[in-house]
């Protein structure tokens, strides 16, 4: 039996939009803290911190609903895809750079960010001037659908390798939400990732207590790191700094990123069964992901992106209300006032963060799979064969991207720019155009 989607949460009552919003939170966090960890690694401890990092994914999330007329079920977390460019400003040792301490040379990272941000407003005011029908006429489901496949399929090594840490546990999680989901009745059937993460911790507390380990040995959960964090505390915000060879190097990765974007909001329009692209607009979606991103650099923060995380919750809870993505967004906001309470959280075991992955991420590229299917994208013909062909094979094979050097800068085209540059050439200049490809649900609405 399907189940309906719920597009106004309000029906439900508060108390439970707010366990919604919870899990939202949830989804987002395990990836929203992992950059900053990962960027503390390239800067030897002095790079973002988790506080200020929480704050801009929940802050420029509810700037992303302001900017898209809150119609729009999409957070903004932090975007992975500027690792390559924080690990580059982090070697440079010339020029500026040359007698700076690692902390130093964090704020013209920022910068980077913030002009990367600014470029995103440039493309919107091309759709705008133009019209996204004009836009997405490069953009038809025979390039959309393998994009999204590819957004999901490009994200499961990560699942397997989060997983393997304690394949028990990820399998309690992941049997706890496909429990939940198919047999739970009212309350629990939308909130199995939830519910997913916090049975699956309590078995963590159990088999932690009874001295098992993970696989390598090691604990299955550390509380160091929260016993001696502060209850609350200020989130340290440092302004950026701008520098041309740090804009270099972070300003292109937004060209990516911008696909990316696009990706994604076609899966949230495949998802929801709205088509957002034209209502709010593509343009306006492109202003809020941008203006999150250059906000979040000005204060020392990550670049923002659109989570596929979440739109794998929207996906497995059938509730599509906007408003329920921005409690969490209120969520994150709150936490990073306190670094104890996001310590504790991210204390969660990787390996149940690996069990939930491997729903949401699948249910990414099934996203996909259903956008193809929808719009009925003819693969008799040859022309969609290979442009589809060449997207998967882009988008998974290129999994360290594609680096080259323009100007003494290191530019770094993800797998997902990649394959989402060549579908939009090839759907170009291959005979035989699909544009009216579009599905009907869309063409009615």
């Amino acid at each position: 039996m399907n189940q309906e989607p719920i597009r106004d949460a309000r029906k439900l009552g508060t108390p439970k939009m707010l366990i919604l919003g919870l899990q939202h939170m949830f989804a987002m966090f395990g990836a929203t803290i992992l950059v900053p960890i990962l960027v503390n690694n390239y800067f030897e401890g002095e790079g973002l911190s988790i506080q200020v990092t929480l704050f801009c994914a929940g802050a420029g999330t509810l700037l992303f609903h302001f900017i898209t007329k809150r119609k729009v079920p999409a957070f903004l977390g932090s975007s992975f895809a500027f690792l390559g460019g924080f690990a580059t400003v982090a070697s440079l040792d010339t020029g500026i750079y040359k007698d700076m301490t690692m902390g130093e040379k964090l704020p013209y990272a920022c910068g980077g960010i913030v002009v990367a941000g600014l470029m995103y407003l440039v493309l919107a005011l091309i759709i705008k001037l133009v019209g996204v029908r004009r836009v997405m006429r490069f953009l038809p489901p025979v390039v959309t659908g393998p994009i999204i496949i590819c957004i999901g399929l490009s994200l499961a090594p990560s699942a397997v390798n989060n997983a393997s840490t304690n394949w028990l546990l990820a399998l309690i999680a992941f049997a706890v939400i496909v429990i939940f989901n198919i047999w739970g009745k009212g309350m629990f059937k939308i909130i199995p990732i939830l519910m997913g993460v916090v049975i699956s911790y309590v078995f963590a507390l159990i088999f932690n207590a009874a001295g098992m380990t993970n696989a390598d040995g090691s604990a299955i959960l550390n509380f160091a790191e929260v016993a001696s964090a502060k209850y609350v505390a200020i989130q340290p915000f440092q302004l950026c700094k701008f520098d041309l060879t740090a804009i270099l190097v972070m300003a292109p990765i937004s060209l990516a990123t911008m696909m990316e974007h696009i990706g994604d909001i076609s899966a949230i329009s495949a998802t929801t069964g709205n088509n957002f692209i034209e209502d709010p607009g593509l343009h306006r979606t492109l202003i809020g992901d941008g203006l999150a991103t250059a906000m979040a650099g000005a204060i020392g923060g990550p670049a923002n992106t659109t989570y596929g995380e979440n739109t794998g919750v929207l996906e497995l809870s059938k509730v599509y209300d906007p408003r329920v993505i921005r409690i969490a967004a209120v969520y994150a906001i709150i936490l990073s006032f306190s670094p104890k309470f996001a310590e504790v959280i991210g204390s969660l075991p990787s390996s149940i963060i690996g069990g939930v992955s491997f729903i949401l991420y699948g249910m990414i590229s099934a996203i996909g799979v259903r956008n193809v299917v929808e719009n009925h994208v003819d693969f008799t013909k040859s022309r969609n064969l290979i442009i589809a062909a060449v997207i998967l094979v882009s988008g998974l094979g290129f999994s360290n991207g594609l680096t080259f050097t323009i100007g003494g800068a290191s530019i770094t085209l993800t797998s997902l720019a990649i394959a989402a540059i060549l579908g939009i050439v090839l759907n170009a200049i291959l005979p035989g155009k699909d544009y009216e490809g579009t599905s009907a649900k869309q063409q009615t609405e």
